[in-house]
């Protein structure tokens, strides 16, 4: 479900934030193992859950969006456009996670070859492991956060309908009768005419 408030929607940013250090620092765990190309595969395996997580926490997963009216999602969907990403709302499968990757992909075939330099080298490979782990999934969120929050704002400039005696200005008398009237008969001040 969309978080309906911005107070929501910062508690929801900050629980994905969480999830992402989290995977980053198993990220770089990962660059521990001495066998090649076993880093990039568990990163590959790790944003195959976690991007999705965050979709769904932010409200934005496939099957929640499917299940929205056509007016919302057409709205969400022109949102995500609006800021480029290509994972809101969409089947998250290795294909696409891997195109995720190429625009970090300095960094990945930096940690790869840095792995295998003595000691320096795997802990600047587990830091370009974190790093890009973290770029990667924080970015994911910021963009969700951006979706939802033009959602939240566009909710907000659309009040409800108004009645067709809220559009003319009322005069005097009427605005005096419309206090009056919703208040307790007991409450009710006297309305003295000037005849």
């Amino acid at each position: 479900m969309i978080p309906a408030t911005l107070e929501q929607l910062e508690q929801v940013r900050k629980e994905c934030r969480t999830m992402v250090r989290k995977r980053a620092t198993a990220s770089a765990g990962t660059t521990l193992v001495p066998l090649p190309g076993t880093d990039v595969l568990a990163d590959v395996g790790m944003l195959m859950q976690l991007l999705p997580a965050i979709n769904h926490k932010f409200g934005l997963s496939q099957k929640q969006l499917d299940g929205m009216d056509p007016e919302t999602k057409s709205m969400i969907y022109g949102f995500v456009m609006s800021i480029g990403s290509k994972v809101i709302g969409r089947m998250v499968t290795k294909e696409l996670v891997v195109q995720v990757l190429k625009r970090v992909g300095i960094r990945v075939a930096t940690k790869s070859v840095a792995k295998f330099v003595p000691l320096a080298g795997q802990g600047l490979a587990a830091a370009l492991s974190f790093t890009a782990m973290r770029y990667v999934g924080n970015k994911h969120v910021d963009d969700c956060y951006e979706v939802v929050k033009r959602m939240i704002e566009q909710r907000e400039q659309i009040p409800g309908e108004p009645a067709p005696a809220a559009l003319d200005e009322p005069n005097k008398n009427e605005k005096l009768e419309e206090k009056t009237d919703t208040r307790d008969s007991a409450d009710k001040p006297v309305v003295e005419s000037k005849e």
